[in-house]
């Protein structure tokens, strides 16, 4: 199996349709970005794809799925290290933390720690677990700029020498221009604009942005 192919998705919840005979091929070990407005079915594809809620149609893949909620799904009564142990079995925890930066937390309790260092412990679990698949839904939400842009140079590193199939959802068009192969915009269920990302990032976000202004 190459890559993710989805067949003629439909989901509703409710009266309301979500998707209707909706298809795509996402190519293996390339990052597809998905944009969209609240309600546009971005978290629904991605839980779709991770088996987390029914849909008629046909999702074919094939691996271990890593998969990065847009809440952060931590332990409170545990430590950051004892988080990140459960799930990264016979990796150095600490070079990761360092990482992150991280360290100075490493035995810190969940419950004590602030929103931004949470979410850096979720999506540190999720890059390092290893799988063939990585869904990151709003990974960078509670990020400072800076730090947010450290983190998308460390997965495009981490990407290089472990490529994967890699689905993110944002809602930001900084973060989709650095990370991404492919960017599709869902509306209403459908792909509005399907744009390979292979010019500079600058250059990336002014064509979404051109195409945001006038649509």
């Amino acid at each position: 199996m190459e890559g993710i192919t989805i067949k003629n998705l439909s989901k509703n919840y409710s009266d309301k349709n979500i998707y209707e005979n909706f298809s795509i091929h996402i190519e293996k070990n390339k990052i597809l970005t998905i944009l969209g407005e609240s309600g546009s079915g971005k978290t629904t594809l991605l839980n779709a794809i991770s088996g987390l809620t029914t849909f008629s149609g046909e999702i074919l893949s094939e691996g271990v799925i890593s998969y990065n909620f847009q809440e952060d799904r931590l332990i409170a009564n545990l430590t950051v290290k004892e988080n990140l142990e459960l799930f990264l079995k016979g990796q150095n925890v600490d070079n990761l933390l360092e990482m992150f930066g991280l360290k100075e937390k490493a035995n810190s309790f969940i419950k004590n720690m602030s929103a931004g260092e949470k979410r850096r412990v979720a999506l540190l679990r999720a890059l390092f677990f290893p799988s063939d698949i990585l869904l990151l839904d709003e990974p960078f939400i509670n990020l400072d700029l800076k730090l947010k842009l450290e983190i998308i140079d460390l997965i495009k590193k981490e990407q290089i020498k472990k490529p994967r199939t890699v689905v993110f959802v944002t809602h930001d068009i900084i973060e989709a221009s650095n990370l991404s192969d492919r960017i599709i915009l869902l509306k209403n269920g459908k792909i509005e604009l399907d744009l390979t990302a292979d010019k500079s990032p600058k250059i990336v976000a002014e064509q979404l942005y051109a195409f945001l202004t006038k649509n």
